[in-house]
């Protein structure tokens, strides 16, 4: 009895918790540059190597012009289920849903022209761990990426 209690208590903060997620919102760029990623590890960047435990590569610019490149990434965020919230000439910020608990993921793209680069930095607004589902997200786009310039 005290087992299915404990099951049911887990249950509903969960739901709670994704509720919560669903209040927040991409944290957007500071000085240019994406967040650094919080002490948890259910985030990734490209903007900072040194932060080992959270970096991931960033995508490099195609020849094509940067609106070339980031009409390809806004497809292929919707594509994988995102949803783009905001857009600027060298920014996207995206969402993407958990479809049990509905936890929502900011992900966000900047263009960096000065460098050649497509940052992305992908972070769950709730919680602790994301069983490593950000990182997966962010690989996904950039093997997508390649595909599709590799085809262009």
């Amino acid at each position: 009895m005290l087992i299915a209690i404990l099951a049911v208590v887990v249950v509903i903060a969960l739901f709670v918790m994704g509720k919560i997620s669903q209040t927040g919102q991409a944290p957007g760029s500071v000085d240019g540059r994406l967040k650094h990623c919080p002490g948890k590890p259910n985030c990734v960047c490209s903007e900072y190597r040194e932060d080992a435990e959270h970096f991931i590569e960033a995508l490099e610019l195609s020849e094509q012009s940067a609106a070339s490149s980031l009409a390809t990434v806004r497809a292929i965020i919707t594509e994988s289920g995102g949803v783009i919230i905001s857009e600027r000439a060298d920014y996207i910020a995206a969402t993407f849903s958990s479809s049990l608990f509905g936890f929502v993921d900011d992900l966000e793209i900047r263009i960096d022209k000065d460098e050649a680069l497509i940052h992305i930095r992908s972070a769950s607004r709730v919680g602790h761990g994301d069983l490593g589902a950000n990182r997966k997200r962010v690989e996904l786009i950039r093997t997508r990426f390649r595909q599709f310039h590799a085809s262009n």
